[in-house]
Formats: structure tokens, C-alpha cells, sequence
């Protein structure tokens, strides 16, 4: 069987997902293109049958996305998928200079260690709103990882001269490093994680 590589540059071979908890839902299937044209949008959870990087090129379509409105503008990353395409592409080529390593394994480390492991619920009891401590899924907890990293990079370079790709390999290697100091998305991740343990 022949060896598909990712861009014609990297291949999915050999890489494990050292999580148990997310083994199943990063998909590592060797590809030639990571899109799959919709194929999965109508049947519930089929989204972890998408091939991580597609999902990680998804994200990028709309990053000035936070909570429910439009925070920031999303500018040149909305639209077409050759864009995202494009950015992933050279984020990808970035982060094999610095680090030396497969870039698909550096991605599927940094989701491993940017993932949320619990997190707060709010609902109604009488007449007040009780917070509690909740154990994240599997799913949420590679979506949230995705996101966190892409909106921590679009804030990095939107109105500056860094470009997207570069902040995005930036912000992939320091969750990949487990840097706080270089990696929002590990910041983001061990406020949440802090707030939960106080609300046990």
C-alpha cells in the first residue's frame, strides 16, 4: 500500500496519541489532501472522523469567532479553505525549522497537553445559579484545544506584523513545549482547570 504524505511533505505514520482519553478522536489516517468537502457535517460526533488537520483548517475559518458574537474581525481567514490551506501549510513548514520534528506530531502533542480535563457548569437550583466542577469530554476537549490555540494566534497577529502562519506556529509549539509563558491556549487551559477545582 502506498504511504500517503500530508502536503506531499509529512507523513501520519508512526505517530501515536499518547492520551487514552483522545486516542479515538484524533484521526491520523494518511492523507494526501485534509479536506473532505462536508462529509461528515450531518451525523453527530462523525466530526472525529475528520482528519485532525482538516479539523485544525475548519477553525481557521473563523477565528475573530469568541463566545456568541463576533469579537474581533475575522479579516483574510474567512471564506475559502485554500486559504487556511495555505496558512496551516507554512505554520506547518515553520514549526519543522525550529523544532527539528514531524509537525503533525508536534500538532497532535500540543492538543494533547492544551486539552481541558474539567471545567464549570452553571445551572438553576431554586432561585440561585450553583457552579460545579465538570469532567470535559473527549470531544470538547480536543474542539476546545483546536480553538483555543487558532483564537490565541489570531490575536496575536491581527493589527500586527507578524503574519497568521508564523503566530500560529508560535502558539504550537509553546502548547507542544507546555509554555505557559509562550502558549495562551495553556494559560487558557489552567485558568479553567483552577476555576473547576475551586468549584468542587
Amino acid at each position: 500500500m502506498a504511504s500517503f504524505k500530508l502536503f506531499g511533505k509529512w507523513s501520519c505514520e508512526g505517530i501515536e496519541v499518547k492520551d487514552p482519553g483522545l486516542a479515538r478522536y484524533i484521526n491520523l489516517e494518511p492523507r494526501l489532501l485534509p479536506r473532505t468537502c462536508g462529509r461528515f457535517t450531518q451525523q453527530q460526533f462523525y466530526k472525529s472522523k475528520m482528519h485532525i488537520v482538516e479539523r485544525l483548517i475548519n477553525k481557521l475559518k473563523g477565528p475573530g469567532h469568541k463566545g456568541r458574537k463576533h469579537f474581533i474581525s475575522s479579516a483574510r481567514c474567512g471564506g475559502k479553505t485554500l486559504t487556511q490551506y495555505k496558512v496551516v501549510k507554512e505554520a506547518f513548514e515553520i514549526i519543522e525549522k525550529r523544532t527539528g520534528k514531524n509537525p503533525i506530531e508536534v500538532l497532535v502533542r500540543a492538543i494533547e497537553n492544551a486539552a481541558i480535563r474539567e471545567e464549570i457548569a452553571a445551572y438553576q437550583l431554586g432561585g440561585i445559579i450553583v457552579r460545579r466542577a465538570v469532567v470535559t469530554s473527549p470531544q470538547r476537549r480536543v474542539d476546545l484545544a483546536l480553538r483555543m490555540m487558532v483564537q490565541a494566534a489570531y490575536r496575536k497577529s491581527f493589527g500586527k506584523r507578524l503574519t497568521m502562519a508564523e503566530a500560529l506556529a508560535e502558539e504550537i509549539i509553546g502548547a507542544y513545549r507546555n509554555d505557559a509563558s509562550k502558549s495562551e491556549a495553556i494559560r487558557e487551559k489552567e485558568r479553567i482547570e483552577k476555576e473547576a477545582e475551586g468549584a468542587r
